[in-house]
């Protein structure tokens, strides 16, 4: 099965300069995926030129003719700019052209121009971000990260719903585990909404775990993490400033006196290893899941590397009917509630 994946190559903080490499970096390494560059086409092709590249049919340009700012508010992005690279790369997939979209651009925006043209799968009332976390066994599938600060706990149930369809076309996960985030693993603990949640989930059919903690999040005691975007986006930034400190403290020690210095030198291996454990770059590609197509969303300032893993989440998904996945599950469930 072929893929095709549009990329909105004009979003982010630096653009072209990344999507345009990892999209010819991302065809060398697979040959069952098509890319149709989006945005404004000069530039692009410029930059192809750059790399000693030119379309084909594995490669193609499809021309918008506007861009989506960072900052710009999402309401206008939606209604002012219906020929901006997010927008068409968006299209795309609604018309069946294109399998998935990635975009590193202003992630309101993106929710809101993708809502509005994929619309959402029956039986989702919200969509959700979700991410890959590492962990200490492998990695925990996490949402929502920001796209819902108040949430139902019917919605939470959904969200555990898409998440485990998300681990099992990933991961090869026949039946995720799911936990619920909380300030505590008994049953008492939490608020009206967790608690509630923590009961259907229980009658869900889901591989449902129970509660965890926020210290459960890296130590893989379950394979998805559900909570509400408030919660979510505070535990996701409050982990990357952590990771960022240990290496502040990392390079700071390395570098008190020669004698560490030498000891830096000889642990160079190990230092490598670990930072390629935890390089989040090796994370990047959130999920914007309930919508009636695949779309991806890099971190704005990731570099080519980095957006290359967010195509790669994105092929997953289409290949391994990631979306098919969900709309059989939600089905499943409302029949059994029926």
């Amino acid at each position: 099965m072929a893929i095709t994946i549009a990329l909105d190559c004009m979003g982010g903080d630096h653009g072209v300069k990344v999507t345009v490499p990892a999209a010819i970096d991302f065809l060398k390494r697979e040959d069952d995926v098509s890319i149709i560059l989006v945005g404004l086409a000069d530039v692009i092709e410029r930059e192809l030129r750059r790399y000693g590249t030119t379309v084909s049919d594995r490669l193609s340009v499809k021309a918008a003719s506007e861009v989506v700012a960072m900052d710009e508010p999402p309401a206008h992005a939606l209604r002012g700019k219906r020929n901006s690279s997010m927008r068409v790369a968006a299209d795309l997939v609604k018309e069946g052209v294109a399998d998935a979209c990635v975009s590193a651009g202003n992630t309101g925006a993106l929710m809101a121009i993708s809502r509005f043209v994929l619309k959402m799968m029956p039986g989702i009332e919200r969509p959700a971000i979700a991410s890959f976390l590492p962990t200490v066994n492998g990695r925990v599938c996490m949402l929502d990260l920001g796209a819902n600060v108040n949430c139902t706990a019917e919605h939470l149930v959904q969200f555990a719903v898409m998440g485990s369809c998300l681990v099992s076309a990933v991961e090869h996960i026949e039946r995720p585990s799911i936990g619920l985030l909380n300030i505590g693993e008994e049953q008492i603990k939490g608020n009206e909404v967790v608690k509630d949640a923590a009961e259907l989930l229980r009658a869900s059919g889901l591989n449902f775990r129970g509660n965890v903690e926020g210290s459960n999040i890296y130590m893989g005691s379950t394979d998805v993490i559900v909570c509400d975007g408030f919660v979510g986006n505070v535990a996701l930034k409050t982990s990357e400033g952590l990771a960022q400190m240990l290496g502040q403290y990392l390079r700071e020690e390395f570098s008190r006196s020669p004698f560490t210095r030498l000891c830096g030198l000889l642990a160079l291996p190990v230092v490598k290893s670990f930072r390629k454990r935890v390089d989040h770059r090796r994370y990047n590609g959130a999920s914007l899941l309930g919508l009636r197509g695949i779309v991806v969303k890099s971190h704005g300032a990731a570099d080519a590397y980095a957006f290359g893993f967010a195509i790669r989440r994105a092929y997953t998904a289409a290949k391994r009917g990631m979306l098919a996945s969900i709309n059989d599950k939600i089905n499943a469930m409302q029949q059994k509630a029926a």
